[in-house]
């Protein structure tokens, strides 16, 4: 399928009734108001694919970049392709998820966090927290950087209650990755989390919530996550 072809399709998929839920979310008016599961039905057709993605993100429709995050190949990835990606993409579906995922599996996983984290724009450290959470989730713990992981978590103890809206909801986030997924940093997690308490994250009038990090921490070690990591960051 083309790019032409795609935009095609997913406006025949979208319904007002979608994008007025990701409206009610922060989505832009440049949408069709796909469900992301009858979108997965064109990813069966085109598979992965760099080129169609790099097309489809531009196109500036968020149902389109956020297809293009699905269908990526996160190795064919530049890190000039994944900062462009990340300096347009334009609501939190598209920087925490589409952008997130596709940095998460790409040779620049942690070089591109690090970079972003540091970002003084909200959505860029949303997307620099993002991927280093969903790098940890689908990278073996020996290849991991523990000590550097463990200062972020004390970094987040210090700072989230002061930190942006949607970075504080990333940050917490983080601290669920690692405490999940990586055995020895589990309690430094929960303790912190512990000492931070609740946060307040605006989440825009819907029924959204902030998951509670030890409860989550403790599903996630009843399933057995750090002793099988996910195979793909994107779902």
């Amino acid at each position: 399928m083309t790019a032409k072809e795609i935009m095609k399709e997913l406006a025949s998929m979208g319904s007002e009734g979608v994008r007025k839920i990701f409206a009610n979310h922060g989505a832009p008016k440049e949408m069709f108001g796909v469900k992301v599961g009858d979108m997965k039905t064109i990813v069966k057709k085109v598979k992965l694919n760099h080129a169609l993605a790099m097309e489809l993100y531009d196109t500036g429709n968020s149902d389109a970049m956020y297809l293009a995050g699905l269908i990526s190949e996160p190795a064919k990835m530049s890190k000039k392709d994944l900062q462009h990606w990340a300096d347009n993409a334009t609501w939190y579906m598209i920087s925490e998820y589409a952008v997130a995922w596709t940095a998460a599996e790409s040779p620049y996983a942690v070089e591109m966090s690090n970079k972003w984290i540091k970002s003084k724009d909200e959505q860029i450290a949303t997307i620099g927290w993002s991927t280093y959470s969903a790098h940890i989730g689908i990278t073996p713990n020996e290849k991991l950087d523990l000590k550097e992981i463990g200062h972020y978590i004390d970094h987040i103890e210090r700072v989230i209650h002061q930190s942006p809206n949607r970075v504080r909801y990333c940050m917490n986030n983080f601290l669920i990755s690692a405490g999940g997924y990586i055995p020895e940093l589990r309690n430094q997690a929960i303790q912190a989390a512990k000492k931070i308490g609740k946060i307040s994250v605006d989440m825009g009038g819907t029924a959204c919530k902030v998951p509670e990090v030890k409860p989550y921490i403790d599903k996630m070690v009843e399933r057995g996550s750090d002793l099988k990591k996910k195979k793909t960051a994107k779902c």
